[in-house]
Order: C-alpha cells, then sequence, then structure tokens
C-alpha cells in the first residue's frame, strides 16, 4: 500500500468565498474519484477545522494499493480532468509526500 498526501496553499488572492467554493469543488472532486480510479483504496480531502497555526489550506490523504497504482492515478483522465480544473488554476504550491505502508 502507498500512502499518497498532499498539501495545497491556495491563492492569497482569492476572497474568503471564492475559497470556501474552490475547496468545496476539490473535495467533492478528488472523493469522488473512489471507484472510478483502479487501485485508489482510499481519499479523503480535508478543508475545515483548520488551526491558525496551518500554513496550508487543503490537505489530500489518499491510499493506493501499489507504486504502480500511484502512477497509474496520476495519469488517469478522471484525476487529470480535477487536477486540471478544480485544483491547479486556484493553487499556489503544493508539497506531497508519497510513503509505502
Amino acid at each position: 500500500m502507498v500512502k499518497h498526501i498532499i498539501l495545497w496553499t491556495l491563492n492569497p488572492d482569492l476572497t474568503a468565498d471564492e475559497k470556501a467554493e474552490v475547496k468545496k469543488g476539490i473535495k467533492e472532486g478528488l472523493e469522488a474519484l473512489l471507484g472510478k480510479v483502479p487501485g485508489l483504496v482510499s481519499i479523503k480531502v480535508n478543508v475545515d477545522g483548520r488551526l491558525d497555526s496551518s500554513n496550508c489550506d487543503v490537505m489530500l490523504d489518499s491510499t493506493l494499493e501499489s507504486p504502480e497504482a500511484l502512477k497509474a492515478y496520476a495519469t488517469h483522465p478522471a484525476h487529470v480532468a480535477v487536477a486540471d480544473g478544480k485544483v491547479r488554476p486556484y493553487t499556489v504550491q503544493r508539497v506531497c509526500l508519497d510513503f509505502e505502508v
């Protein structure tokens, strides 16, 4: 199994309302990939409960069956559509940690 964790920082030029909508879109888009992307075992996007001590806005916590499944996930058309349409246009920083469990 592979854990795939991403932290994003949203564009600071977005208003609070825009940030809320973007977070909702990211969460709905990515969590909808479960059952559509082979090898994706679990996926959760955390957008609420952020403390002031945080230095990012959104967290993806996902589990995939293998390193090969992670590679396939990265290029799967459904994932690419969410990344290109709901994530990349609104984020200014991405941090990734992938590790085997």
